[in-house]
């Protein structure tokens, strides 16, 4: 009995001896890159199925004229918009390379509303600001900016953020840089009041419940989880309507995330 069992015993021996450590060395690599390469797939592909680039901001700034000149090049009256507009904008070095601009109503009675509509798929956000009225607006930019900032899915998604600087072809315009320090003021100053905020029963607060930029420090826009740059333009451009739009900065930040 003994000798027939023992080839037996020989082979699951032989089966459940360790494995050799450089093959399962091996193995656990390709494991590795595997699910890697998953990761990668499915983060593509959800940034792919996102196409639009939202136009925000407050009326006035120059939103619609910025969405004309970037689809046809020319100047045009424009009025306070209602509803949105959206096209399909192409790279012009690369007309395989397009997104769905998608440019947003101001009026505070609005702006949210479409906003709500749109965020889900927004690959990109350009925040436009008025440049010469910035200083008077200021309080007003920074709260739209920071419903725009907290809001969850704008957290979760991460769209790339464009501050664009409009209408530098005006003497008194502001500067990027001072209009990026005077955000970061303001919102530093909403993060604290609204933190301090007292929470209604469903648990939020009158500005949302998520905390703004890294807790115990001043606010500055590295801390968001998005990339954020700040871009100095002209719709109108410096020769006026009979000229052409001063925006390079916005194209190559558009042929960049398209």
């Amino acid at each position: 009995m003994a000798g027939r069992l023992e080839p037996h015993l020989e082979v699951l021996g032989r089966e459940l001896r360790p494995p050799d450590p450089a093959v399962l060395s091996v193995l656990l690599a390709l494991l590795a890159v595997a699910i890697t390469l998953l990761i990668w797939r499915f983060v593509q592909g959800r940034r792919s199925s996102r196409k639009a680039v939202l136009l925000l901001g407050l009326c006035d700034a120059g939103k619609t004229l910025l969405f004309a000149r970037l689809l046809t090049g020319k100047y045009r009256d424009t009025q306070t918009s209602i509803t949105d507009s959206s096209a399909v904008y192409r790279v012009s070095n690369d007309k395989s390379a397009n997104v769905t601009l998608i440019d947003l109503p101001g009026h505070e009675s609005l702006r949210l509303q479409f906003l709500e509509r749109f965020k889900a798929a927004a690959r990109a956000i350009v925040f436009v600001v008025d440049s010469v009225a910035f200083q008077r607006e200021v309080k007003d930019v920074a709260e739209f900016l920071y419903q725009v900032l907290v809001d969850s899915t704008v957290l979760k998604n991460a769209p790339a953020l464009l501050i664009a600087c409009n209408k530098q072809d005006v003497t008194m315009a502001k500067s990027a840089k001072l209009i990026q320090q005077q955000l970061e003021k303001e919102l530093n100053t909403l993060r604290v009041t609204r933190s301090a905020a007292p929470t209604s029963l469903d648990g939020s607060a009158t500005g949302g419940p998520t905390q703004l930029g890294k807790r115990g420090k001043d606010f500055d826009f590295s801390q968001l989880p998005m990339k954020v740059e700040f871009v100095e333009c002209s719709a109108r451009g410096s020769k006026g309507e009979e000229g052409d739009a001063d925006f390079e900065g916005l194209e190559k930040w558009l042929a960049k995330i398209a």
